[in-house]
């Protein structure tokens, strides 16, 4: 089943537009490996990635509760760091107040223990490329989670119910500043046509606005926008064009934004809050205690990084340095290599907080700089939240794979990272693919680059 299959994806990767697309060193053409089939699961591990969509849809809800209405002052506290007034006051808006992002994806990594999520993204890239990937694999006899085209069909049904009509126009605007996923955007756009769905991607400088609505011009015809789908992270609203128009225009109802602008539903410190003993009443009652439990189990432990000390009689929850409690992080300062297997990275908005970018991996660093990382992020916490998490130790997995050339098949032993791309329809959780990225044995921290495999997963 491997022989042509190199070829196969190449070619339908750069027809695509995306054999290279969304690298920002240019010297190497590709963006990253080939494999030479999709990565299996197991029957229970699929059956695990589809009790965690429900889950997840019950917990950006709750978490939706308990920022608008029923949580404490701290937790808003924490979502509300470093943001604007205006953002702030827009996201408890009530004509969005029910509403949740219509793409959720973890990020999971594979432990000897099982599945392990480090992070919740609700304005993701990669289903573009998944989509397209999983056409190549298809091509070729695969049968994939999600097949037949789950990315696309799902993506398209999301759209359909969150703009609530059958037929809307959508405009997928990628700012500048995400420009390294313009291409995938593009080509799901062209995917989305293919079945009848008016979709199209462009920039924020291309979209008009009147009394009327958010307009865009295709092949010289105005086209009235029903649905945005908003490919701009909200941190950069300041730098994007028009930005206040698009954010007026959904506050007057004249057109639909996805994700919503709700900064507190896409920061890492939700993941804390899963593991807050203060909040365990709230999650067992809002999500119930079977998904509860298991958001509880496969969440990685973070805690955030906040630089106040806790009283004398009390101690940093569910946390331990050198097997005692503390009541200061920068006790954390001091400390082994072995001490310090531990990750610090930002919340959320900022451009350091997607990418790997802003991440600091404790025994990758001289002693110095941990500590000067761990001073910056109780420093900034203000103005940008950090978070801590243990460093996950992952299985390894055999990986064959095809260079650049397609000459033959080589094989690594990888570390892999699952990301399952959920669309909400109708307020259900639609799994519609499941992307593994599998990186070299010897990289920290696992992501697309040029010598990571990605592929779509099947049931193997």
């Amino acid at each position: 089943m491997t022989d042509g299959i190199c070829g196969v994806v190449k070619e339908r990767v750069e027809a695509a537009g995306l054999w290279g697309a969304g690298r920002e060193e240019t010297e190497e053409p590709r963006t990253h490996l080939i494999a030479a089939e999709p990565f299996s699961l197991s029957k229970e591990q699929l059956t695990l990635l589809n009790r965690l969509g429900p889950a997840l849809v019950k917990f950006y809800e709750a978490v939706n509760d308990l920022y608008l209405r029923s949580g404490p002052e701290w937790v808003r506290e924490y979502l509300d760091a470093g943001k604007g007034d205006d953002l702030v006051r827009h996201a408890a808006m009530k004509y969005q107040k029910h509403t949740i992002p219509g793409i959720i994806r973890p990020d999971i990594l594979m432990t000897p223990d099982g599945f392990a999520i480090t992070e919740l993204d609700s304005v993701p890239g990669g289903f573009g490329r998944l989509d397209c990937l999983s056409q190549a694999y298809e091509q070729e006899g695969w049968e994939l989670i999600g097949s037949p085209r789950g990315i696309r069909d799902g993506f398209a049904a999301m759209l359909r119910s969150v703009a609530g009509k059958d037929d809307p126009v959508c405009a997928i605007i990628v700012s500048d500043e995400s420009v390294d996923y313009l291409p995938e955007m593009v080509y799901i756009a062209g995917e989305l046509r293919e079945i009848g769905l008016s979709a199209f991607t462009v920039r924020p400088r291309e979209v008009t606005f009147t009394e009327e609505g958010l307009f865009i011009d295709v092949d010289g015809e105005k086209l009235h926008v029903d649905l945005v789908y908003r490919f701009f992270e909200l941190f950069d609203l300041l730098n994007i064009p028009k930005s206040e128009l698009i954010s007026y225009a959904a506050r007057k109802k004249l057109v639909v934004v996805t994700p919503p602008y709700k900064h507190f539903l896409e920061e890492k410190s939700l993941l804390a809050m899963i593991h807050n003993e203060s909040l365990r009443d709230y999650w067992a009652l809002s999500l119930g205690e079977e998904d509860f439990d298991l958001l509880r189990r496969i969440t990685a432990p973070t805690w955030v990084l906040d630089p106040r000390p806790v009283p004398p009689h009390a101690e940093i929850s569910g946390f331990r340095w050198k097997d005692k409690p503390v009541r200061d992080w920068r006790e954390i300062v001091q400390g082994t290599q072995k001490e310090r297997r531990m990750i610090i990275k930002p919340s959320g908005f900022s451009p350091l907080a997607w990418g790997a970018r802003g991440v600091k991996v404790g025994h990758d660093m001289p002693q110095e700089e941990w500590a000067e990382a761990v001073e910056e992020a109780l420093d900034g916490f203000h103005k940008l939240p950090y978070v801590l998490q243990p460093f996950q130790e992952t299985d390894l997995f055999r990986v064959t794979y095809f260079g650049e050339g397609c000459e033959g098949p080589s094989e690594m032993e990888a570390r892999v990272r699952l990301c399952p791309y959920y669309f909400v329809v109708d307020g259900q959780a639609k799994l519609g693919g499941v992307l593994a990225t599998a990186c070299p044995k010897d990289k920290k921290l696992i992501h697309g680059m040029v010598d990571a495999v990605m592929t779509p997963c099947r049931l193997g």
